[in-house]
């Protein structure tokens, strides 16, 4: 028998073009030097990624490095939505980062590059058939990051930032690999589909003590990534430290990435009945706290660094289903698992809006101050606020922020199909106490500012936004258009 296997350059398409992108970005850095070109580079170089995923993952299903029926590579249209987002996001990240390179914040080389290799995580990791694949994917999506937090010349806070999201990620990075040893122990196998079927056929290996210890470690380990409570006290410092293009990447991408991780080893790898009240009991404590903790949140980051903690709650509910026979179905756990990935993309296009909105309305290479700074933006840039605005309601689940809508109704939906009621439920009242400080916030926009308080913030000195204001406008017409056409994500959310 061969040991040699075939390998399908055409499934490997949208990886190759990510990490040719980085390469790409390092040469120009090298040998022209000219910041513009260097970020024309990566922007050309992450749509031509998005380009090439969608053209592959139009097509059938496609696997390569494959060991019999186990393959390391599954590219089909899941994988495709995964790597079109995060190529789009990259883009859009770049777009919110021009300001601020071009004032010298930050090495524009070393930025685009870093931002380009955290790309070809997040498009290796839709793509992922097995474990190792999966945390290294994760990992190069990560380990830029870390980087490109503390990036910022001379700001104490972005070094502690750093810090601190380098320290909770290594803690995540060996609880997720000892999971993952501890299955490979168990089992003797890494890929993905061939666990999930080895731990179905035979229960008695998966009511071994040691499985059990091996899939809750494996999801504590996840769990970090995506910001889930009770591990989540490194989200809001990080966010509020690092500069704001990041901070809007690691709330996207980055996120992204970990929740898509943390869906395929559920889906695909581990028991349902031990992984589902387990996930119901994240996600309750996810969206209550984070929901809670932001209504009392006045630095805008901040706020909406918990708004996002809340926002993983609602997309870990439809999982929580699992904890019921009635969610086990083949049906019920479909749908769940493509209302999780759709809500996902939903819920990023809105808060990379969010943040296009806080960076339009911030002088150049200012954080995100606080909410006072805020304060009768309207009066002085009635578009950029209005963009704002839109994707906070969008955030909160109202109209006409019908992407938003749809998210939830989509949540609910699933969890009411799958006998998960009293979690339905529980996404509801979560989701009215969410209005209260999305509202709030977009209130604050129109509201009068008073004659006596100063120019907090240099709300005077914000400049022609130029490409952050494109990105603004991208992202608000993107979040319009999903929310006309959602069924289109769901559709391929269930592929």
């Amino acid at each position: 028998m061969t040991v040699v296997q075939s390998v399908d350059s055409v499934a490997l398409l949208p990886a190759y073009l990510a990490a040719g992108t980085a390469v790409l970005v390092l040469i120009t850095d090298l040998l022209v030097a000219r910041p513009r070109a260097t970020i024309a580079v990566a922007a050309l170089g992450a749509l031509g990624t998005a380009v090439g995923s969608a053209l592959v993952g139009a097509g059938a299903e496609r696997r390569t490095f494959c060991v019999g029926a186990d393959c390391s590579w599954i590219f089909g249209g899941r994988a495709a939505l995964i790597a079109v987002v995060v190529a789009l996001l990259t883009v859009g990240v770049l777009g919110l980062s021009v300001p601020a390179l071009r004032a010298g914040r930050s090495p524009v080389g070393e930025y685009a590059f870093l931002l380009a290799c955290s790309m070809t995580g997040g498009v290796v990791l839709g793509a992922a058939g097995d474990l190792i694949t999966l945390i290294v994917a994760l990992e190069t999506l990560t380990l830029p990051l870390y980087v490109l937090v503390g990036l910022r010349r001379g700001s104490l806070a972005s070094a502690e930032a750093a810090l601190t999201f380098f320290v909770v990620s290594v803690v995540a990075t060996t609880l997720t690999l000892l999971g993952a040893a501890l299955l490979y122990a168990v089992t003797g196998g890494l890929h993905l589909d061939r666990l999930g079927a080895l731990l179905a056929e035979q229960p008695e290996v998966r009511d071994l003590p040691l499985t059990t210890a091996a899939v809750a470690v494996l999801l504590v380990g996840l769990a970090f990534k995506v910001a889930a409570v009770p591990f989540h006290a490194w989200a809001p410092a990080t966010y509020d430290g690092a500069p704001l293009p990041v901070a809007a990447y690691l709330s996207t991408a980055s996120k992204l990435g970990g929740l898509v991780a943390l869906l395929a080893v559920v889906q695909r790898a581990l028991p349902a009945d031990q992984t589902g009240p387990v996930l119901a009991l994240l996600a309750v404590l996810t969206m209550t706290v984070g929901n809670l903790v932001a209504l009392r949140q006045r630095r805008t980051v901040r706020l909406l660094a918990w708004s996002s903690v809340a926002q993983a709650g609602y997309i870990l509910a439809p999982l929580g289903a699992l904890a019921l026979a009635a969610g086990r179905t083949d049906e019920a756990r479909s749908a769940a698992y493509a209302a999780a990935i759709a809500y996902a993309v939903f819920f990023v296009v809105l808060e990379l809006a969010a943040f296009a909105g806080v960076t339009a309305l911030r002088p150049t290479g200012a954080d995100g101050g606080t909410l006072d700074d805020l304060r009768g933006a309207a009066r002085r840039h009635p578009w950029r606020a209005a963009a704002f605005g839109l994707a906070l309601v969008g955030l909160a689940g109202l109209p006409p922020g019908l992407a938003g809508l749809f998210a939830k109704v989509t949540v609910v939906r699933t969890l009411l199909d799958g006998g998960a009621a009293w979690l339905a439920l529980v996404v509801a009242l979560n989701a009215v106490i969410g209005l209260a400080y999305y509202l709030r916030v977009t209130a604050a926009l129109w509201a009068p500012t008073p004659l006596a308080a100063p120019n907090v913030g240099g709300a005077a000195a914000v400049p022609v936004v130029g490409v952050v204001g494109v990105v603004l406008a991208v992202a608000t017409v993107a979040a319009v258009v999903l929310g006309v056409a959602p069924q289109l994500v769901l559709d391929l959310a269930g592929r």
